[in-house]
């Protein structure tokens, strides 16, 4: 299956950091299961963006449309919590799989815990047996 995600994080890092104090949200793509990975960086386009990410439907779908000319899927999607927990919230679950069905089958989402504007905590998980479960994350930022 190749890496859960790329050795590097710090351009992820970076945007994330400099969201703060409103949650910053992007997406990793990659070229098949061994390419090269590319950070997307992406407007949080919610009306509460301190409490949640919500992507711009005409720049997701550019993203998107800029992916699939490149010959790259959407492997993660990132995304920060502000001054609290790396958990995967109630509100995540409920924008990554309405009604119980994920809308992205098989992606990876990636939670990062900012405090103060810096990076204190990262989780990742993925939809597996009708729930996100967490993946174990070992990579150092």
């Amino acid at each position: 299956m190749g890496h859960v995600l790329p050795e590097e994080l710090s351009e992820v890092v970076r945007h994330l950091e400099s969201a703060y104090p409103r949650e910053g949200c992007g997406v990793l793509l990659r070229a098949g299961e061994e390419g090269p990975w590319r950070f997307r960086p992406l407007r949080n386009a919610h009306e509460a963006p301190r409490l949640a990410y919500a992507f711009d439907p005409r720049e997701w779908l550019a993203v998107l449309l800029e992916a699939e000319s490149r010959g790259e899927h959407v492997a993660c999607v990132v995304h920060s919590h502000v001054d609290c927990g790396a958990d995967f919230s109630d509100e995540d679950r409920r924008q990554a799989a309405p009604e119980g069905h994920p809308l992205l089958p098989g992606v990876f989402y990636l939670v990062m815990a900012v405090h103060a504007g810096g990076v204190r905590d990262t989780r990742i998980f993925r939809w597996e047996c009708g729930e996100f479960r967490e993946f174990p994350f070992s990579q150092g930022l």
